[in-house]
C-alpha cells in the first residue's frame, strides 16, 4: 500500500468520528428544542445552557473540519502517533489523533535529525476537502549527511503555504510551526512574554497558537477567567478570526484597545500631537485630580427649611462625611453613599435639636428627600461618569490648567473642544482611568432600578402565590441565572473590571504608555504575551527597547526574537532595509527571508500595475484569487473585490499577494511597513520615492 492510501484510511476513519460526535451533539440539541418553552424559569435556564453548550461543540467540529489530521510521528519503538486539529478518541477511549498541543506530540514540531526525542519519522499529512493530496516524509536520524538539506520542518508544506493566493484572512500555521516558534507557543505562561518580531516572521500565528496552546494547558483557569486578544483595528481583528476557531478555541475576547470600554466608542480622531499628550501616564495623576476636584468642602452654614423648621448643613458635618468616605476606600461613585448618609444622619440630629420631634422613621425619608439637601450634598460629593468629567475638563480651560500642571499651555489647548463632540481613541485609557476612580455605581444603579421596576411589572401578570416571590427576588434570580448562561466571552468584553489570565497584544509597539497601564489593569497575573515589531512603530524605536516601552510591565520581561522572514520577497526585504538606511535609520532587529520570488520589486503607473497584478494573480492562482493592496497616505477609491486601498497604519498586521505603494510616505516606520506587506511583488507608482 502506498504511503497516500495508507494515510487516507487513517483519515476516513478520523473524519468517521469527527462526523460521530457531530450527530451525536446534533441529536441531543434536536432533543433540547423540542422540549419548548415548557417547565419552570430554573429549567428552562438549564435547557438553555445545554443547548448553548451543544452548539458550541458542534461549532468547534465544524470548524477543524479543515485539514483535520496534521501529520503522523514514528517513534523508535515502532509506535505510530498521528496529530491532528484536536485530540479525538474512539467509543473506547483509544486514541485516534493527538492533539497537536499535547505534550506528546511536541516532537512533531521540536524533534531534527541532531535531536530526533525518539522519533525516527515525520510525516506531513496535506488533504484537501478530506482527500489526502501529498505527504512528505522526514527522516529523524543521527545522520547529519542524509539530512543536511532539510533546513526547515516541513519545507515542502510550508513553501507550498507561503506560496499560496491570500484569501483575506489569515491561516492557521499549525501543520508548518517551526522549531523557533514552537518553542515561543509552548512558553510558560507566567510572566510577560515579548515575541518581537520582524515583517513576516509569523509573529502574530506565533501569539494566536500560544493563546490556543495556553486554553489547552490550562483549560481549568482559563475557561473561568478568558482570555483576551487585542489588536490595531477592527480590519486585523476580523483578518485573525478564523484562526483560533480552526485550532478548535473560540471562547475568547478580541477587541482593540479603543473598545475595551463597553458602550464608548471613538467617533473622532486627534492629530498626532494630541494623541501623543493624551498617551502619557501623567493622565493617571491628573485623573486622581480631577476625581478629589468633584469632593469640595463647604466653607460657611447652610440654612435649610424642613417641615417648617429651620436646621444648618455646617462644614463640620461635610468634612465629618467626606472623612468617612475616604475611610470607605471604594471608588468615588460608591464611597459616595457612606458620604450622604453621614451628612444626612447628622442633619436629622440637627433637626431634633430645633424641635421635640420623637418619632424618626419618617425623618430621615424627609430630609434625604428634600431639594436642597440633595443639592448642597451632591455639590459637596458629586456623582460623575468618566464621560462627563472628561469632557468638563476638556471645555474649561482654566479647570484643566489647574488640575494638569504639568501640560504645557500649547499641548493643552490641543485638547480643548466643547462638550458633546465625542471621544477619540486616546481618550480611551484616560476615559479608563477615570472609571477605576470613579467606579461604575450610577451606571449600575441606573440598571439595577430598570431591572427591577421591569420585574414588579412581570410579577403583577403573574400567579406566584401572593407574596411568595418578591420584585426583588425574582430579580436577582434572573440577574444571576442571566449572568451564569451568558458565554464567558460575552460576560467579560461587556465587563471593564474582568480580570483576564491571559491578554495577548498584538502590534503592541503601537500602544501609548497611558494604555499599557489600562491593558495592565485587566490581567493581574501579568500574564501576557506581547508580540510586535520596533522597527515598524510609527514613531521610530525607543533607544531602550521593549523595557523602555512596557514601563512598569518590563520587570517581568522575557524577550523572544524571532529572525527568519516566511512571507517576505529577500529582494523586497533588502529594498526596505536600503530605504531605512536612506533615512539615517538603522534597524534593530533586521531578518532574514527564505525566500525569493521572480520580478518581486518593480515601478509602474497605478493602473498599469493593477491590471497586470491582476492577470498575474489570476494565471498564478486562479480566477478571482488572490489579494492586491493599494496603500498611499490618501487612499484611492478602487471598485473591485480583489483590490485593497488604505493607509500604511491601516495595513499593519496585514499581507497580500500584491502591494502597490501610491504615493510618497514619509514616517519612515510607516514605508517600513508598506514595503514588506506582499508576499509576491511590491509595485511603486512614479512619483513615489522610497
Amino acid at each position: 500500500m502506498d504511503a497516500l492510501s495508507e494515510e487516507q484510511g487513517y483519515v476516513d476513519q478520523a473524519y468517521a468520528r469527527l462526523d460521530s460526535l457531530a450527530a451525536g451533539y446534533s441529536r441531543k440539541l434536536t432533543e433540547i428544542r423540542a422540549q419548548g418553552g415548557r417547565g419552570n424559569p430554573e429549567e428552562l435556564f438549564q435547557r438553555d445552557s445545554f443547548a448553548a453548550d451543544y452548539e458550541d461543540h458542534l461549532a468547534r467540529l465544524s470548524h477543524v473540519e479543515h485539514q483535520l489530521v496534521l501529520g503522523r510521528l514514528d517513534a523508535e519503538t515502532g509506535e505510530v502517533e498521528h496529530i491532528g486539529r484536536i485530540g479525538l478518541r474512539d467509543e473506547n477511549r483509544n486514541v485516534i489523533l493527538l492533539d497537536w498541543r499535547a505534550p506528546q506530540a511536541e516532537p512533531f514540531y521540536q524533534a531534527t535529525a541532531l535531536n530526533p526525542q525518539g522519533m525516527v519519522r515525520r510525516r506531513h499529512i496535506q488533504s484537501r476537502l478530506r482527500k489526502v493530496v501529498s505527504v512528505e516524509d522526514e527522516l529523524l536520524t543521527s545522520d547529519a549527511e542524509a539530512t543536511e538539506n532539510l533546513n526547515l520542518t516541513g519545507e515542502g508544506a510550508l513553501m507550498a503555504s507561503l506560496g499560496s493566493a491570500r484569501q483575506g484572512h489569515m491561516s492557521d500555521i499549525v501543520a508548518t510551526i517551526q522549531v523557533e516558534q514552537d518553542r515561543i507557543i509552548r512558553a510558560d505562561s507566567t510572566g510577560v512574554l515579548v515575541v518581537q518580531g520582524g515583517p513576516g516572521t509569523g509573529k502574530t500565528a506565533v501569539a494566536l497558537h500560544r493563546a490556543a496552546y495556553l486554553l489547552y494547558a490550562h483549560r481549568k483557569r482559563l475557561s473561568r477567567s478568558g482570555v483576551l486578544i487585542l489588536g490595531p483595528s477592527t480590519g486585523f481583528l476580523s483578518y485573525i478570526s478564523r484562526v483560533l476557531p480552526s485550532l478548535g478555541e473560540s471562547d475568547v475576547v478580541s477587541s482593540t484597545v479603543s473598545d475595551l470600554l463597553p458602550g464608548i466608542t471613538p467617533t473622532r480622531e486627534d492629530t498626532p500631537a494630541a494623541a501623543d499628550v493624551k498617551g502619557r501616564t501623567v493622565w493617571a495623576a491628573i485623573a486622581k485630580r480631577a476625581v478629589n476636584y468633584l469632593r469640595r468642602p463647604l466653607k460657611k452654614p447652610v440654612t435649610i427649611r424642613v417641615n417648617s423648621h429651620n436646621i444648618r448643613l455646617t462644614p463640620d458635618m461635610v468634612a465629618a462625611g467626606q472623612a468617612r468616605a475616604r475611610r470607605h476606600g471604594g471608588p468615588h461613585n460608591a464611597a459616595r453613599e457612606a458620604y450622604a448618609r453621614t451628612v444626612v444622619e447628622e442633619l436629622v440630629q440637627e433637626y431634633l435639636t430645633v424641635t421635640d420631634t420623637e418619632n424618626q422613621d419618617w425623618l430621615l425619608a424627609d430630609i434625604a428627600s428634600n431639594e436642597k439637601v440633595r443639592r448642597e450634598v451632591n455639590l459637596r460629593w458629586l456623582p460623575a461618569s468618566p464621560t462627563w468629567l472628561l469632557e468638563h475638563l476638556y471645555a474649561h480651560p482654566n479647570l484643566l490648567a489647574e488640575l494638569a500642571p504639568e501640560l504645557s499651555g500649547s499641548e493643552r489647548a490641543l485638547l480643548a473642544r466643547p462638550r458633546g463632540e465625542g471621544f477619540t481613541s486616546a481618550d480611551i485609557p484616560i476615559l479608563d482611568e477615570l472609571a477605576e476612580l470613579l467606579g461604575d455605581a450610577p451606571i449600575q444603579e441606573q440598571i439595577e432600578d430598570t431591572l427591577e421596576a421591569y420585574t414588579q411589572a412581570t410579577l403583577s401578570g403573574m400567579d406566584l402565590g401572593g407574596g411568595i416571590v418578591t420584585a426583588k427576588m425574582l430579580a436577582d434570580r434572573q440577574r444571576q441565572a442571566t449572568a451564569s448562561h451568558l458565554p464567558l466571552a460575552e460576560r467579560a468584553a461587556a465587563d471593564r473590571t474582568w480580570a483576564y489570565g491571559h491578554v495577548v497584544v498584538d502590534e503592541a509597539q503601537e500602544l501609548s504608555p497611558l494604555a499599557w497601564r489600562m491593558v495592565a489593569r485587566r490581567v493581574p497575573s501579568r500574564s501576557l504575551t506581547i508580540v510586535g515589531d520596533l522597527d515598524q512603530r510609527s514613531q521610530g524605536a525607543p533607544e531602550g527597547g521593549w523595557r523602555e516601552l512596557l514601563g512598569p510591565l518590563a520587570s517581568h520581561l522575557t524577550e523572544e526574537v524571532l529572525t527568519i522572514s516566511y512571507r517576505t520577497p529577500a529582494t523586497v526585504l533588502d529594498e526596505a532595509e536600503a530605504a531605512m538606511n536612506r533615512r539615517d535609520i538603522k534597524l534593530h532587529h533586521p531578518v532574514n527571508a527564505v525566500r525569493e520570488v521572480e520580478n518581486s520589486l518593480r515601478t509602474a503607473p497605478l493602473e498599469t500595475a493593477i491590471e497586470e497584478e491582476l492577470e498575474f494573480l489570476n494565471s498564478e492562482f486562479g480566477p478571482g484569487q488572490g489579494l492586491i493592496a493599494v496603500i498611499s497616505n490618501a487612499p484611492p477609491h478602487i471598485d473591485h473585490p480583489q483590490v485593497h486601498t488604505m493607509t500604511p497604519r491601516e495595513s499593519k498586521g496585514l499581507e497580500f499577494d500584491s502591494v502597490i505603494i501610491h504615493g510618497t510616505i514619509e514616517e519612515p516606520g510607516d514605508l517600513y511597513v508598506a514595503m514588506t506587506r506582499p508576499t509576491q511583488h511590491l509595485i511603486l507608482t512614479p512619483g513615489t520615492e522610497i
